[in-house]
């Protein structure tokens, strides 16, 4: 474990965030925009090769001479990790994006992803309710939870007992864990369910990033079933300004908000949106649906828009365009 901890932070001005997984795509954006607000920021990571860990450090990399940011390289399981990383708090706020993701490498490794996501998470939260009185927990939940749906959009209220993957399961249990540290120890917790999360610096493992580069590279794009499966997909600053709301909030002491954009795209539409604005035709070859995948999500984002004031405010097509041109972008600095 390694600590880079800025130097001079005037904390007592600043309201103290941690974020668990802050190096990976939500948190980096959600760092830089709390930086730029004036947080003080403390980010957990591992630096773990689930993709290429050079990408985490890519997108740190503007923020380590900030002293106002703080990063500890450790493990959610480590315990001497953990007591080091609170050495700096009570926190304010943790934001807790740490988890091993991905609903198909789950199925290979259902074990590791309880290990690290339901137990990892079990020695945050023990951590997190000794400062109960002060400290909020903002936990990045999975539109996964709520399982196989067709027809109408997804409520907080709906039954989310009938996971299809280790993955969904492991989600599901956390905002279990949450909840029973909200009742046990009055721990404040708003669980966030995201919605297909897109943009500039996504994980390159993730439908719009991957299908990207192997259109771009002339290479063939499997689709799994008939193309028509749907996605609510939401362009990762609409989620990061959910997740600042979400911290501020007058929250009632457990809460479940969606963040999604209610809007959902077909996969085909998305392959067609890609093509327009890499200017390259796709090459789609088609498969049989893979277990686990669920055929459609599609966010109710009422309660969001009620307590939080959450509006979305990117369309898919503008997303899609923002995130080819990053990938084009960096692809010319290579």
């Amino acid at each position: 474990m390694q600590s880079n901890a800025g130097q001079g932070h005037e904390v007592s001005k600043m309201r103290k965030v941690l974020i668990t997984g802050g190096a990976g795509f939500i948190g980096g954006h959600l760092t830089e925009r709390l930086l730029a607000q004036g947080d003080c920021v403390f980010v957990l990571d591992n630096f773990n090769d689930f993709y290429d860990p050079s990408l985490k450090r890519s997108n740190i990399k503007p923020f380590l001479a900030n002293k106002s940011y703080t990063l500890v390289e450790g493990d959610l399981r480590n315990d001497s990790d953990l007591d080091h990383l609170f050495e700096h708090g009570p926190f304010d706020v943790v934001v807790h994006l740490a988890a091993m993701a991905g609903v198909r490498p789950s199925l290979e490794r259902p074990s590791h992803y309880m290990d690290v996501n339901v137990n990892g998470s079990q020695k945050l939260i023990d951590r997190i309710v000794k400062h109960a009185d002060r400290t909020r927990l903002v936990f990045g939940s999975s539109s996964s939870v709520y399982g196989a749906r067709s027809g109408e959009s997804f409520k907080e209220s709906d039954s989310v007992d009938q996971p299809l993957s280790p993955y969904a399961a492991s989600k599901a249990a956390n905002e279990l864990q949450c909840y029973a540290a909200h009742h046990t120890r009055g721990l404040k917790v708003v669980a966030l369910r995201f919605f297909t999360v897109f943009g500039p610096r996504q994980r390159p493992d993730l439908a719009i990033h991957k299908f990207c580069h192997l259109i771009d590279q002339g290479k063939i794009v499997e689709l799994f079933g008939d193309g028509l499966s749907k996605r609510d997909y939401t362009f990762v600053l609409d989620i990061v300004a959910g997740i600042e709301a979400a911290m501020r909030y007058d929250l009632p002491g457990y809460d479940i908000i969606n963040l999604g954009r209610g809007e959902p795209v077909v996969l085909l539409d998305m392959v067609r949106s890609l093509e327009k604005y890499l200017g390259k035709a796709a090459q789609v070859v088609h498969k049989d649906m893979q277990i686990g995948d669920v055929p459609y999500t599609y966010a109710d984002i009422g309660h969001a828009r009620q307590v939080l004031g959450y509006n979305p405010a990117t369309t898919f097509d503008q997303g899609v365009k923002a995130f080819v041109d990053w990938y084009l972008s960096t692809k010319a600095l290579v």
